[in-house]
């Protein structure tokens, strides 16, 4: 199953306090969160292309790497949506992930269950099971509990047919709609299901001090 990856990096990081944007973080290996994120990609076969939307001078200059092989750059919007939508004009793959930069614990075993989704179906995410309770608020009250069985938290990466996604963020556009993640618009503006495909706990993002 070959692909194409949109790396989301263009965010401003404000809730890290680092000043800039948190992706460009290294760590005590020296290395930035992004090239943690970019590993695995750049060691899958399958994966034939990196699109990376971010500030394409603050990657020229952060980046120890060059933009040799498979990787291409993308300049990112004000939105994490229109940030996608920047990158999907750069995809060559019939099929195509949608992974957040700041998450550098994707493990190959997610990576390989969600491709072997998308050998089967046009649209696929990964999600863990709710450890919480939740509760639904209005107003300042509790009005229902959901049934913890039935929910899950949304990770990424989301996998779906290009087209397919290029199709919702249009019809998305054209309604002044933003999801909050990529899935929501395909769930939206398609009948298309999107199969449920279970991650790690590990893969987490990084968003405050504390996550790294």
């Amino acid at each position: 199953m070959e692909y194409s990856v949109i790396i989301v990096a263009a965010g401003s990081g404000s809730r890290m306090k680092l000043g800039y944007n948190k992706v460009y973080y290294r760590g005590k290996d020296g290395r930035t969160i992004l090239e943690h994120t970019m590993d695995l990609f750049l060691k899958d076969q399958d994966c034939r292309q990196i699109v990376v939307v971010t500030d394409p001078e603050v990657y020229r200059h952060e980046m120890t790497g060059s933009l040799a092989g498979k990787v291409v750059l993308a300049k990112g919007g004000a939105t994490r949506q229109e940030s996608v939508s920047s990158g999907l004009k750069a995809v060559i793959s019939d099929y195509v992930m949608v992974h957040d930069g700041a998450r550098p614990f994707l493990d190959e075993s997610s990576l390989n269950a969600l491709k072997q989704a998308l050998s089967e179906v046009d649209a696929a995410c990964l999600l863990v099971r709710v450890k919480d309770t939740i509760k639904v608020v209005q107003d300042g009250y509790v009005v229902s509990t959901p049934e913890r069985d039935t929910l899950y938290a949304a990770l990424t990466p989301q996998a779906f047919k290009t087209q397919l996604l290029i199709s919702c963020m249009e019809q998305a556009q054209q309604e002044g709609f933003t999801g909050t993640d990529d899935s929501s618009l395909v769930e939206r503006y398609s009948d298309v299901k999107v199969k449920a495909v279970e991650g790690s706990y590990a893969n987490r993002k990084i968003t405050t001090p504390e996550d790294l």
